[in-house]
């Protein structure tokens, strides 16, 4: 795999963690008690660093990201109610986001 192509693999990857039911299927299926796919987690860190956040289009990911590596939050993804909840809160959270900005004072 060239360089590019792992980056833009690792890339969209990252940003899948955005998803709290991405999350939720990941954890269902087991692959957050699988030591390697955590080590994994950590390695990807380096996202939040200036060099490489600026690709990011979906920052919950970077979020999602650093509170994978607690093993209370894995188990916690599991809960139905906690997607919802993510869920619910993510769109409020873009909802206010994209409010603020139409709403804002044009410069001239």
């Amino acid at each position: 795999m060239s360089d590019k192509a792992r980056f833009l693999a690792e890339l969209e990857f990252v940003q899948c963690l955005a998803n709290p039911q991405y999350l939720q299927s990941l954890a269902l299926r087991g692959f957050f008690e699988d030591q390697s796919f955590v080590a994994y987690l950590d390695y990807l860190q380096y996202w939040n660093q200036p060099e490489y956040c600026r690709f990011i289009m979906y920052p919950h990911c970077l979020y999602f990201l650093q509170q994978l590596q607690q093993p209370e939050f894995r188990d916690r993804i599991k809960d139905p109610r906690w997607v919802e909840y993510a869920s619910e809160q993510q769109y409020r959270q873009w909802q206010f986001r994209r409010d603020t900005k139409s709403s804002a004072p044009k410069q001239e």
